[in-house]
């Protein structure tokens, strides 16, 4: 089954643990490569992507993928030098709480800390595309309100927004479209209404990504 992510719009995908969201993305992201199928990004297929393509998207991996050694601020001056357009750093700084931490190498601030510079790291280049990769987990309940308002605020200035989580509130706060992924494949895909109908996303998810044999609530 195929799906697709509108400019504009904010795209969850739900998935147990190994049902292929992370894979789905890399494969988006153009870090990995497509055993079949087909994907394209902005018209482009991402693994075979050049630099032009790649600057017009943001990534936030799952695990940060940020070098440990480094501070929060120059890493993001650093990277904001790579882009000809960049989002104004001082507000993303601001906005995440960024600043309070500021004098700590990566490598020593939390998990919800780091999550914070992934996401400024993913946004500073004012992408086209951008993909979160959970971007909410390891957040206090504060810090997590604060992300899902910077988030809506990136897909209202026309950017696509595709995040994977496990919160089905995450998903039903921010999503635009739903996609649910269960052994692999895309089990359905649709706005939040067009997905669930008449049950709610919870039970929707539950149903369609039960393992045969075992009970998942």
């Amino acid at each position: 089954m195929s799906w697709q992510a509108p400019q504009g719009a904010i795209t969850c995908i739900l998935g147990p643990n190994g049902a292929g969201k992370t894979s789905i993305m890399e494969m988006a992201e153009g870090l990995r490569r497509p055993e079949s199928g087909t994907v394209r990004v902005l018209g482009n297929d991402p693994w075979h992507a050049d630099a032009d393509h790649r600057r017009r998207v943001g990534v936030m991996l799952q695990d940060g993928g940020l070098p440990g050694s480094v501070k929060p601020l120059r890493l993001l001056h650093h990277l904001a030098s790579l882009y000809d357009e960049t989002g104004e750093l001082s507000s993303l700084v601001d906005e995440l709480g960024i600043e309070e931490f500021r004098h700590t190498s990566l490598r020593r601030l939390s998990g919800g800390q780091r999550q914070r510079v992934a996401l400024a790291a993913a946004l500073v280049g004012q992408p086209d595309v951008v993909f979160l990769d959970e971007p909410s987990a390891g957040l206090d309940p504060h810090a997590r309100l604060d992300v899902w308002d910077l988030v809506r605020r990136t897909r209202d200035r026309g950017c696509c927004v595709v995040v994977t989580t496990h919160s089905f509130e995450e998903a039903e706060r921010l999503a635009d479209r739903v996609i649910i992924v269960a052994a692999g494949t895309v089990a359905t895909a649709g706005s939040v209404t067009e997905v669930s109908g008449t049950a709610s996303l919870e039970d929707t998810y539950f149903s369609l990504t039960r393992i045969p044999g075992k009970t998942m609530r």
